[in-house]
């Protein structure tokens, strides 16, 4: 087996998709009229597949570090030569999300620094309509790459203590943007020479008069046009990490002037010719969630990129699993490793969780785009919800696919090896994803009222029903909610901490079956309007499927509340192996749908030799 990558097999003409495929891809793409570069040409879906199915996009995996990360850039130009208008791309979530999905089927990389130049920098600077227009055209031409420079050495998620200082020196009219010590640095932005020269919007603490105003954004030039930093900017390359390689390092600033049109504002804070700081957020502490904002939208890319590596793992197992034949059970017989009905479970499940999560997805960005001001912060707390639970379950899947093609998908070559570990960094970016759902469940707690009581079960309830089954899920949030609300209450006064300790168990799970619940319900909606009989069936049978596996480690309270009876608890095993006798004729037409393109898929030495 060959482990360096091999040129592409030129590909093969491309056979009329099967109605059930085309009404699938149709389901799971239908926000695809979302226009990623604002010119009303043709949907983002397609607009990235088909980039991504191009040549510049090959596999390169037998490049070293340093010319992948070069080459994640040269991407990045390519997807900009795609975009009439860069800057429209950096204000619509739906096509952002779009080049996130697509552009993680085949490297990471590109995926992460297009996030962090449209939506993190570009956007930033978008966003801001209360400075004199600044000129654009270097970052939408990508002359100069843009860079986000936020958490620090000692503040990841804790970015309320960032301690990076911009202090406003009113004789000049400058700030001054300075590193106080090495805990300050910027932890691990893109600011390494790769992609040539670069710009950052920087958080940093506004000080003027010696007055802490709170964390602010500010335009920062870091290198010049041939890559190298500028005067008092320091670049320290980071260790190679696991996936993709990015050029990640630590970055400070040694006193660092900077006009005072640096000053990146907005509703939340401006300042004035004097020095004075005002805006509708008062509070310095709480300035800083306003001045990151776009974080959400990044939420919503980590969670596109996460689906797209899940669909892109799935697609390769399957088609392993039908190409690659072992010896069966009579003397002589070959038979596929989808004929066994363990492998083919496994990647069942899979498939059931990534239709799930994209429908979650989808749901929750229509959820995003049309919010009203009054809904924002229940929505953010959507958003954060979605984005641990997609990229927590990809990387399970991403796994799995990955061991169910046993020594070949080792190997980065082959297409699997990299996608866990791509999803390990969606997990840690835009906020960790336990710290993101603590703040999420302690929200919840009191702010959100109990799910709907599943009532008790009479027996004739199918458990191939996903209505019935949701309600199970409803009553499993109900439960942990409440608890959450006992220990949190019965805790000792005086110990804030010490409370949120006692109830965070259940605060958690009750915020995993409301991720669960809402998936469900996203799944039902988009499946109910499906033409096609056999396909409607095949969905509701995926769905409770998907949601059989989260009762079944539920059964024992749910049986000690009622919601379910012996016999259905006795009955779940059986009922699984049932869903799954029955979608395994449906496993390829389930995963062609997720139209990874051939000319990706061909160039996977093991799909060619298996």
């Amino acid at each position: 087996m060959s482990i360096t990558s091999d040129p592409p097999a030129p590909a093969a003409p491309v056979p009329p998709r099967p109605p059930a495929v085309r009404e699938l891809a149709e389901l799971l793409f239908q926000d695809g009229n979302a226009d990623a570069g604002g010119n009303g040409e043709g949907a983002a879906h397609e607009r990235w597949r088909k980039l991504i199915s191009t040549d510049v996009f090959a596999p390169r995996t037998d490049a070293s570090p340093e010319d992948r990360r070069r080459l994640s850039y040269q991407r990045l130009r390519a997807v900009n030569a795609e975009v009439p208008a860069p800057e429209r791309l950096a204000t619509d979530p739906r096509g952002l999300a779009a080049l996130h999905e697509w552009t993680a089927v085949v490297d990471g990389a590109t995926s992460t620094v297009a996030g962090i130049h449209y939506n993190l920098f570009l956007g930033s600077l978008l966003d801001d309509t209360v400075s004199p227009a600044r000129d654009l055209r270097p970052f939408l031409s990508l002359d100069r790459v843009g860079t986000f420079l936020c958490t620090e050495r000692d503040h990841g998620n804790d970015v309320a203590g960032l301690e990076t200082v911009a202090r406003y020196d009113r004789e000049r009219a400058e700030f001054v943007l300075h590193t106080p010590h090495d805990g300050a640095a910027k932890y691990m932005p893109n600011t390494g020479p790769a992609g040539g020269p670069k710009t950052a919007v920087v958080a940093a603490r506004l000080l003027a008069d010696d007055r802490d105003h709170g964390v602010f954004l500010f335009l920062v030039p870091l290198s010049d046009e041939n890559g190298a930093p500028l005067p008092g900017v320091t670049v320290q390359a980071l260790p190679e990490r696991i996936g993709s390689p990015v050029d990640h390092c630590v970055t400070s600033f040694d006193h660092v002037r900077l006009p005072r049109t640096a000053l990146v504002q907005g509703a939340h804070g401006r300042m004035d010719p004097e020095g004075g700081v005002d805006g509708a957020v008062r509070s310095p502490r709480r300035r800083i969630l306003h001045s990151i904002g776009r974080v959400t939208i990044g939420k919503l890319c980590m969670s596109a990129a996460a689906l797209g590596g899940a669909r892109g793992a799935l697609t390769v197992a399957v088609r392993y699993a039908h190409t690659r034949t072992i010896s069966g059970p009579v003397l002589g017989e070959r038979i596929t490793l989808a004929a066994h009905r363990t492998h083919q479970t496994r990647l069942l499940q899979g498939v059931a969780t990534t239709y799930a999560m994209t429908f979650l997805h989808r749901a929750v960005m229509e959820r995003w785009v049309t919010h009203e001001p009054d809904e924002r912060a229940e929505v953010e707390r959507l958003v954060a919800v979605a984005k641990g639970w997609i990229t927590w379950q990809t990387r399970g899947i991403a796994l799995e696919a990955r061991e169910r093609c046993g020594a070949r998908g080792l190997f980065p070559v082959n297409g699997l090896a990299e996608y866990p570990a791509n999803t390990d960094g969606a997990i840690t970016a835009e906020g960790d994803n336990l710290a993101v759902w603590c703040k999420a469940g302690s929200e919840m707690l009191f702010g959100q009222g109990l799910a709907p009581e599943a009532g008790r079960a009479t027996g004739h309830e199918r458990l191939t029903d996903p209505a019935f089954l949701r309600r199970l899920i409803a009553a499993d949030e109900r439960r942990w909610h409440t608890s959450a609300r006992r220990e949190l209450r019965s805790a000792p006064g005086g110990d804030p901490l010490g409370r949120w300790n006692a109830a965070s168990t259940d605060a958690l799970r009750m915020v995993e079956a409301y991720a669960v619940g809402r998936a469900a319900e996203a799944f039902a909606d988009a499946s109910a309007g499906l033409r096609h009989a056999p396909t409607r069936t095949a969905l509701r049978d995926l769905c409770a499927l998907f949601l059989l596996e989260r009762i079944e480690p539920r059964a024992g309270l749910l049986l000690a509340e009622g919601a379910l009876t012996p016999g259905q608890v006795q009955a779940l095993p059986g009922t699984v192996r049932e869903l799954t006798a029955r979608l395994g004729s449906w496993l390829t037409e389930l995963t062609e749908a997720f139209l990874v393109p051939e000319e990706y898929l061909s160039s996977l030495p093991m799909l060619r030799e298996s």
